[in-house]
């Protein structure tokens, strides 16, 4: 295991549009909704859309084994790409990259966020206590990011039918 830091990008245009949007993934459903509005406001506001995913290598107290075939920045990559291709077809027009970053997901956004227009987030809401609005990453977005940062929750559906946010 390296101390080395790793990065995977791809962008689908070299010339990237001056105003970017930064959204972060993780394959949760929260995080794949942000990025369908992350995308919707990159082409509402004609802005290029990043994509960012982070990992870090599991850590424990002790000695630890990392299984045979574990490759993170792998997964991530193959959870990445079918999502550019559908969100391609869903939205032509935006610029989009994306791009793999080992490290934890809250100083990896924050730095991302340097220059970027917006930082949208996703919240699973699955921190310290149960039930709370935002989770531990959102939180440290909102109270650090280098520009405005939307809050992505999952949208919900109540008894009477009448969805909500």
């Amino acid at each position: 295991m390296s101390s080395e830091k790793h990065t995977i990008e791809e962008s689908n245009i070299t010339l990237a549009k001056s105003h970017r949007i930064v959204v972060g993934i993780d394959g949760s459903i929260a995080s794949l909704s942000a990025l369908e509005w992350a995308a919707r406001q990159a082409e509402f506001t004609d802005a290029s859309l990043e994509i960012v995913a982070a990992w870090e290598w599991p850590t424990s107290f002790g000695w630890s084994v990392v299984p045979d075939g574990y490759d993170p920045a792998g997964d991530l990559q193959r959870m990445i790409e079918p999502l550019i291709a559908t969100l391609q077809v869903a939205h032509p027009e935006i610029v989009v990259k994306w791009k793999i970053v080992e490290g934890h997901p809250a100083p990896v956004l924050i730095k991302e966020s340097i220059g970027a227009e917006l930082l949208v987030v996703g919240s699973r809401g699955h921190g310290e206590f149960i039930g709370m609005l935002i989770g531990s990453t959102s939180e440290h977005c909102v109270a650090n990011a280098a520009c405005p940062v939307v809050v992505f929750r999952k949208k919900t559906h109540d008894p009477s039918g009448v969805s909500r946010f």
